[in-house]
């Protein structure tokens, strides 16, 4: 017999040999068993968790659509079931907050134009060195430390001097600057190359050309951040409305709705139409500008 015949029949008699215990594609595999099960606890987790963060807000909204005898039977119930638009036809015929509303929007837009403002003093900060440059920057830092409620009195009356109080404007106006804003903008500014903005000035682009056309453009993340913050300071405006305007004509609807809770105890669906409408447009800004917001928190270095 040859030695290649009698390897052969070696081979064939040979017993099949157990896999090794010591496979090392074993625990890799329970590893990753492992992964995917916390990955799934961790969201059934948040799962609950944002649930239980969203369930006031969506009582809130079902709420706003009972009937009178739906929202005070006992027990309640979450969802209604027959939905009714009447309170939100009642806020806008009966208790003025159409006038509100509008009152709202208009300090809200008046509040706009501080942006363009607050954009060229960060521009300015970040990119122009002149004469005294960081003393001030350091007062727009300390305007940040200060309370609003501490400097409500004297605001109060340099409005009144002006003969702005019980006005819109008056209301408005001191919410045109803040030193936060200007830090904002500031710190993402810096981030925009110096050698684009030199070489536009080279090409014959004038400061205002350059900030309008270069510098606005590349700002649009943090701008999408302030107009957010801008929305809700002026939407959720209450302390300094009820301060300043002694004319209900004048008021917002947050003012309107601490009104309201004031006079109708008795009727929760009305109550929550006035609530939602107050926070529905907030969440709406946000979820359009949510991306933006996030992109110029990280590039203007907060976290």
């Amino acid at each position: 017999m040859s030695t290649t015949s009698l390897d052969r029949t070696t081979e064939a008699v040979s017993p099949v040999r157990p896999p090794r215990r010591d496979d090392p594609a074993r625990p890799v595999r329970r590893h990753r068993s492992r992964g995917r099960g916390l990955t799934v606890a961790i969201g059934a987790a948040l799962a609950v968790g944002a649930l239980i963060t969203a369930f006031p807000f969506i009582w809130m909204i079902a709420s706003s659509v009972k009937p009178r005898s739906e929202s005070l039977a006992y027990p309640p119930r979450v969802l209604p079931e027959e939905p009714t638009f009447e309170f939100f036809v009642q806020l806008f015929q009966e208790l003025d907050f159409g006038r509100y509303l509008l009152n709202t929007i208009a300090i809200v837009l008046i509040g706009m134009v501080g942006l363009v403002l607050m954009a060229m003093a960060g521009y300015g900060f970040a990119k122009f060195d002149f004469r005294g440059r960081e003393p001030l920057f350091f007062l727009v830092l300390v305007t940040m430390m200060i309370p609003v409620q501490v400097t409500m009195i004297p605001t109060y009356l340099i409005l009144n001097g002006m003969k702005l109080t019980n006005t819109l404007v008056g209301i408005a106006l001191p919410s045109l600057v803040s030193g936060f804003s200007v830090f904002l903008f500031r710190q993402f500014m810096t981030t925009i190359p110096t050698e684009m903005i030199e070489a536009a000035r080279i090409d014959g682009a004038s400061e205002a050309r350059i900030f309008w056309r270069i510098i606005m453009p590349l700002s649009k993340p943090i701008l999408a951040v302030q107009v957010v913050l801008t929305f809700i300071g002026g939407w959720n405006s209450f302390l300094w409305p009820l301060i300043i305007a002694n004319d209900e004509r004048l008021y917002t609807l947050s003012v309107g709705v601490a009104l309201l809770n004031q006079q109708i105890a008795s009727n929760p669906s009305l109550q929550m139409a006035a609530a939602t409408l107050m926070v529905v447009p907030i969440l709406i800004v946000f979820v359009v500008f949510q991306r933006f917001v996030v992109q110029g928190f990280a590039l203007s270095g907060l976290k």
